[in-house]
C-alpha cells in the first residue's frame, strides 16, 4: 500500500501541467543527476555488457569509480529531495521524506533513460565515460545537465532531439 501511494504520488508531481508551474535551478537538477548518476552508470554497464569487454569502465560493478558516485550521491541527496519537492508543489512530501524515496524515485528514472541507449553507441558511451573518470561526479553532472539543457533548447528551435524535459527554471530565477 505505501509503495502504491509513494508511486501515485511521484506520477503526480512529475506530470507535465505540474512540472511547468514548477522548475529547478541548475545546482538542484545537478543534485538530482548526481543521485541518479550511480545508477544509470550501472545499468548501462548491464545494458552495454555484449557489446563491450569485461575491463570496460562502465561494466564495473564496484570499485573507486563507482564509490566516488557513490558518496556523491549520498551527498546531495538532500538538495536532490528539495528539488523534487519544489517540482511536486509539496504533494510529495511524505514520500520524500522516507527512507525508500530515493531509491524508488532512482528506479523509476533510470530505466527511462537507460532504455534510449542503442547497443550501437555503448562503445561511444564507454569511451566517453573513461575520458570523464578523472572530474569530479560534481563536474560531470554539470556537464549533463549543461548539455541536456542545450539539448532542449535545440528542440525548442525545431530541431529533432530526443532529451528527456529538464524542468530548468529561466535564467532569472536561476
Amino acid at each position: 500500500m505505501r509503495t502504491t501511494a509513494a508511486l501515485a504520488a511521484l506520477a503526480m508531481f512529475t506530470s507535465p501541467v505540474r512540472a511547468q508551474r514548477a522548475c529547478v535551478t541548475e545546482a538542484e537538477a545537478e543534485a538530482f543527476a548526481l543521485v541518479a548518476m550511480p545508477q544509470i552508470i550501472r545499468e548501462t554497464g548491464r545494458v552495454c555488457a555484449g557489446r563491450l569487454p569485461t575491463g570496460s569502465l562502465v561494466r564495473r560493478e564496484a570499485g573507486p569509480f563507482l564509490a566516488k558516485y557513490d558518496a556523491a550521491a549520498d551527498g546531495a541527496w538532500p538538495g536532490a529531495r528539495a528539488a523534487l519537492g519544489k517540482l511536486s508543489l509539496g504533494i510529495a512530501d511524505m514520500l520524500l521524506g522516507s527512507d525508500f524515496a530515493r531509491p524508488v524515485i532512482v528506479s523509476l528514472i533510470v530505466p527511462q533513460l537507460v532504455g534510449r541507449i542503442a547497443p550501437e553507441d555503448c562503445g561511444t558511451i564507454d569511451q566517453l565515460v573513461t575520458q570523464l573518470e578523472p572530474l569530479p561526479p560534481r563536474n560531470v553532472a554539470s556537464l549533463v545537465v549543461t548539455s541536456l539543457s542545450y539539448l532542449k533548447a535545440q528542440r525548442a528551435k525545431g530541431q529533432r532531439v530526443d532529451v528527456p524535459d529538464l524542468p530548468l527554471c529561466p535564467e532569472a530565477a536561476r
